[in-house]
């Protein structure tokens, strides 16, 4: 089994900033990308950003240089911070990744985490 668990959720006035976190656990041998995606209601899940393995990032329109998408490989977790947030910023986000299992004999996962609250409002 593989894990994904978030932090660092919350109400913050527009303008404000957050980072959120996302480590990975369980049976692991490598990562391949780590995402976050986001959902508020009445919407489909979208893309935020995600980062490959070697660093390369992709963004949203809507967050460019806004949000900034890191990863730690040693620690296998994968941040987001995010300034300069909107009121439509406000949405459950959720952490995503794909990777290789320590048992080579099960295919790839696929891996969602249980998400987190952002709100942005004055």
């Amino acid at each position: 089994q593989v894990q994904l668990v978030e932090s660092g959720g919350g109400l913050v006035q527009p303008g404000g900033s957050l980072r959120l976190s996302c480590a990975a656990s369980g049976s692991i041998a490598s990562i391949f990308n780590m995402g976050w995606y986001r959902q508020a209601p009445g919407n489909d899940r979208e893309l935020v950003a995600d980062i490959t393995s070697g660093g390369s990032t992709n963004y949203a329109d809507s967050v460019k240089g806004r949000f900034t998408i890191s990863r730690d490989n040693a620690r296998r977790t994968v941040y987001l911070q995010m300034n300069s947030l909107k009121p439509e910023d406000t949405a459950v986000y959720f952490c995503h990744a794909t990777g290789r299992r320590s048992d080579y004999d099960l295919p790839p996962f696929n891996s969602w985490g249980q998400g987190t609250q952002v709100t942005v409002s004055s």
